[in-house]
């Protein structure tokens, strides 16, 4: 028997345990296929902070999703034994400590096989996260959605931030370069190369104005077909929609995603060998609503619904 979040009918939404849609605690992944995780930081953000507290906002918004995605028929719970397994205990004065301890949990983590599922924090914690994944899987192709392509030499002398997560992981040989993909890039920069660089060591990267009114099925397929049987990881920044669906977080840029493409874009990736996600850089303070979060959580339940072995419902 697999873990089933708690019904709306056995207890009411607004009550209840404050785990990922109200499934089950668990002190580690043992029994798990999936390993729903809070990393809750914002030492390595540049300028708004506030990620600390996207973690426990995700889990309390998630509280009104229910298990069947009746839009895809996609039942995740049926066929996967899902559990949340609490947060890093990282160390809130110490982004080089937090990024040491992340690897560490990681490494502990990867030796249990199933797929771990991270709700963040700033950006800065994918950089151990996959140089675990690495260690396990060999270097990994990457599905990036974000405003910002993350690839800095450094900031303010600090070679690993929240802004120079990807260089690192390349550098690192944590990735294979050629099945690297960044999704909705835009905005301002400081120069021509800002994007193009990271272009000429491989990665594929799509602007949000080339995306601006189309349906992302097709470049989903497209990803899909090129990464193949390789193990991937996704990384979703929330700040890759628009600030009108998410504006509460720390770099947020007009002219994004919108809710809509976002979930085309994750329902492509069906098939994919997903290795580990995460889903970054929701900042409560900046929306008081709630709905930054809201998205979010939504969002890792798309996530869910197409990590291997799923069982779909006619």
């Amino acid at each position: 028997m697999t873990n089933q979040p708690l019904g709306g009918n056995e207890l009411a939404r607004f009550s209840g345990p404050q785990t990922f849609m109200r499934l089950p605690a668990q002190d580690g992944p043992e029994g798990l296929d999936v390993a729903v995780l809070g990393i809750p930081m914002d030492i390595g953000t540049s300028w708004r902070s506030g990620t600390r507290f996207g973690p426990k906002q995700i889990r309390e918004q998630s509280a009104m999703i229910r298990p069947y995605n009746l839009q895809t028929g996609a039942a995740p719970f049926d066929s996967l034994n899902v559990g949340d397994i609490g947060d890093v205990p990282i160390n809130t004065f110490s982004l080089s400590d937090s990024l040491r301890i992340i690897t560490k949990y990681y490494d502990t983590l990867l030796k249990s096989p199933m797929i771990p599922v991270a709700l963040g924090g700033d950006h800065s914690l994918t950089l151990p996260i996959l140089r675990s994944i690495a260690k396990k899987h060999g270097p990994v192709a990457l599905v990036h959605v974000d405003a910002h392509a993350d690839v800095n030499e450094h900031m303010f002398g600090v070679r690993e931030t929240h802004g120079t997560v990807f260089r690192r992981a390349y550098e690192d040989g944590c990735l294979q370069a050629d099945k690297v993909f960044q999704i909705g890039l835009r905005g301002t920069g400081y120069g021509a190369d800002d994007f193009s660089e990271a272009a000429g060591w491989g990665f594929s990267q799509h602007l949000a104005p080339d995306l601006w009114h189309k349906s992302l099925a097709p470049l989903a397929a497209d990803i899909k077909e090129k990464i193949g049987d390789t193990p991937v990881y996704i990384s979703y920044d929330i700040d890759s929609l628009d600030p009108a669906y998410a504006p509460g977080t720390g770099t947020p840029e007009i002219g994004g995603l919108t809710t809509m493409q976002a979930m085309e874009l994750i329902r492509g990736l069906r098939g994919l060998n997903i290795v580990g996600c995460d889903l970054v850089e929701v900042s409560p303070p900046y929306d008081t609503s709630g709905n930054t979060a809201l998205t979010a959580a939504n969002l890792v339940y798309e996530l869910l619904c197409v990590l291997p072995n799923v069982a779909y419902r006619s």
